[in-house]
């Protein structure tokens, strides 16, 4: 059985996710913006181990839950799953995409890597200099284009570990709305496969996936400059480099 953390499982995407790794007997730990919020994800995930409390929209808190996770680790798996849509440019950069920067720096490295974007990733633009500024800053489809590519650039870097990104689709959850068309099952299976199956499939790193298959994907993304720019750029914000 594998020990998997998931942030941002509270509610939709993350909850299920969590909630189907627990119910087959995987060591799940979840985590929330806040106690309060972590005891109704406790409820809602029983197999769930543990819960680990921190605010995703802070840099210090971001540090704090990186700390937390490795005093219970190892794990054989993160999933990046937390998300914000409808947000500030600074929200979005900070918990869409610096949050998965640092924990991916700071938690000591796991098997695989699981980061969540999004089919909006195709209209996103790569213009670093917006990390800086709030206006223009980085926009909902951006940030799932930076998390694409920062999904490559731990596989290049990290030869060892399976980091791959998933397309969960347009699915009815809070962020998704109720009518949203696309199968709220088959949103969440593919990051629990990702982060546990033996399949040949699953088994692979720098992949876009949707639906349990590889899919189409900006091909920016794949740009190993744009990758180390994007990398000095969260460096510089963060004050975390990234390990080599």
């Amino acid at each position: 059985m594998a020990k998997i953390f998931i942030t941002g499982s509270t509610d939709g995407l993350g909850k299920m996710a969590a909630k189907a790794l627990a119910d087959q007997g995987h060591e799940v730990v979840l985590h929330a913006r806040n106690q309060i919020r972590g005891n109704y994800a406790k409820e809602r995930v029983p197999g769930a181990i543990s819960v680990i409390h921190g605010d995703l929209s802070d840099l210090n808190e971001i540090k704090r839950v990186a700390i937390d996770v490795n005093a219970i680790g190892p794990f054989d798996a993160v999933i990046h799953n937390a998300g914000v849509y409808q947000a500030s440019y600074k929200e979005i950069l900070t918990v869409n995409v610096l949050a998965p920067y640092i924990l991916t720096c700071l938690i000591h490295k796991p098997k695989r890597l699981i980061y969540l974007s999004s089919d909006m990733h195709l209209h996103g633009k790569v213009n670093l200099e917006s990390f800086k500024r709030n206006f223009p800053g980085v926009s909902y489809s951006d940030s799932k284009l930076y998390l694409l590519m920062l999904s490559k650039a731990v596989a290049r870097k990290w030869p060892e570990v399976y980091a791959n990104a998933v397309d969960p689709g347009w699915v009815p959850t809070k962020m998704g709305g109720k009518g949203a068309p696309d199968d709220l099952q088959k949103g969440y299976e593919t990051q629990s496969w990702l982060a546990v199956s033996n399949d040949p499939v699953a088994k692979v790193s720098g992949h876009y996936f949707y639906h349990q298959a590889e899919h189409r994907y900006n091909v920016l993304a794949d740009d190993i400059s744009l990758q180390e720019e994007f990398l000095s750029t969260c460096k510089e914000i963060t004050g975390v480099p990234f390990p080599q």
